[in-house]
């Protein structure tokens, strides 16, 4: 069986969450705070804030940023539904915008449009994703966003290690924080980095990455911020400024979220070879970018770019639901990301329907993700390419 994607788990990391269990702490010991300040230095951040999933993540990071009942957040609908739900938990409301047909990611131009016909206000924020791994331009957003007062959550579930190139010619990590006021993470086994479930929240700004770290545990401090109750009700004693030992405070409502110290010391052990993983996905997706390149089934294809993290790589193609089942008939299991969201049930009771979004369903009707992830040998990949060319051209 040769699948889209699959988690790679050495000895290595074994020996690391053997060594967790042993220790003292199995949840909210010191392996979080460390994997924290690792994958902080790797994104090149300031702050790192580790959580249950990407959905988690992506549900603080609204929370953090106070979306109501009735705010407008705009997001592409060419991603998982956890990029527009969790406007959704928070009441707000979705705006799906299409996609740039050529490069998949939510088109920029069509946002301008979008905000521009509205008065300043009318809309909260923006959701871009990195999708399949391929870099937002941040900036471009940024000064959007800045113009009409919105703020930006950089789902970059798919792109750790990827990046774009700034107007004064620097490379910007995704998930950095120069240019998104938070910015998500997913540590699904079929991530670049694979902690069974987990996510990181990023941010540079320390009053959010504060308010995170109380959502992520009940809403509550302890010690980290002022309390609001006074020390002598705290201790039970009159007379006293200090706070027992033992004293913390709920001062909002907040969630489980935490990840624990055993997917934290996974995540720190794959963290280690993270970028050897990038440098193997981009060897796959060269040869696939090179052998389709100008063929005439191929309706369009992610390409080759040295700055794409490599999480897919998809291939819109003629007759695809024959090749998807040629392919699994073969022991091949493709997949196919996404099918819009604003198309899904849910959605469309708001009122979305088909024809909103042409660029999107048009890709959705093409679209069909090929087997990538690192351990992917050169004869698998030869036996993939082979399928499909034999599908095409016998």
């Amino acid at each position: 069986m040769i699948p889209y994607g699959r988690q790679h788990i050495t000895e290595d990391d074994i020996r690391a969450v053997i060594e967790t269990l042993q220790s003292d702490y199995l949840t909210q010991g010191p392996k979080v705070r460390e994997f924290e300040e690792a994958f902080a230095k790797y994104i090149g951040c300031s702050y790192a804030v580790a959580v249950a999933n990407g959905t988690a993540a992506l549900h603080l990071c609204t929370m953090a940023l106070q979306v109501k009942e009735g705010q407008k957040v705009i997001t592409t609908p060419i991603t998982f539904a956890a990029s527009a739900n969790c406007v959704r938990y928070c009441g707000g409301d979705v705006v799906f915008t299409d996609i740039d047909p050529e490069t998949y990611l939510l088109d920029y131009d069509e946002v301008k449009k979008l905000v521009s016909a509205s008065p300043k206000g009318t809309y909260s924020g923006i959701i871009p994703v990195d999708f399949a791994g391929r870099p937002v331009d941040l900036e471009k957003f940024r000064d959007l966003a800045n113009e009409y007062g919105m703020w930006i959550i950089e789902d970059a579930c798919h792109a750790p290690g990827g990046y774009f190139t700034d107007s004064n010619s620097k490379n910007q990590l995704c998930g950095n924080g120069k240019f998104a006021d938070l910015a998500i993470f997913s540590f699904h086994p079929v991530k670049h980095i694979a902690c069974g479930e987990g996510g990181m929240i990023t941010t540079n700004d320390e009053n959010l990455y504060k308010q995170l770290n109380r959502l992520r545990s009940h809403g509550i401090t302890k010690g980290d911020d002022p309390y609001l109750n006074s020390a002598e009700w705290a201790s039970c004693e009159t007379n006293v400024d200090t706070y027992p030992g033992w004293y913390m405070e709920m001062q909002q409502l907040g969630y489980n979220y935490r990840l624990t110290d055993m997917q934290s010391a996974l995540g720190i052990s794959q963290l280690q070879r993270a970028e050897t993983g990038l440098v193997r996905r981009k060897e796959i997706a060269k040869k696939y970018a090179e052998t389709f390149a100008g063929k005439d089934f191929i309706l369009g294809q992610s390409g080759f770019l040295p700055n794409h993290a490599y999480h897919l790589y998809v291939i819109e193609v003629k007759n695809r639901l024959a090749l998807y089942h040629e392919l699994k008939k073969n022991g091949i299991f493709a997949q196919i990301h996404y099918i819009p969201t604003h198309l899904m049930p849910y959605y469309r009771q708001f009122g979305w329907k088909e024809g909103d979004l042409p660029h999107a369903e048009t890709y959705y009707s093409r679209c069909i993700s090929l087997p990538m992830y690192p351990t992917l040998t050169d004869e698998q990949q030869d036996f993939v390419i082979q399928k499909i060319l034999s599908f095409y051209h016998g």
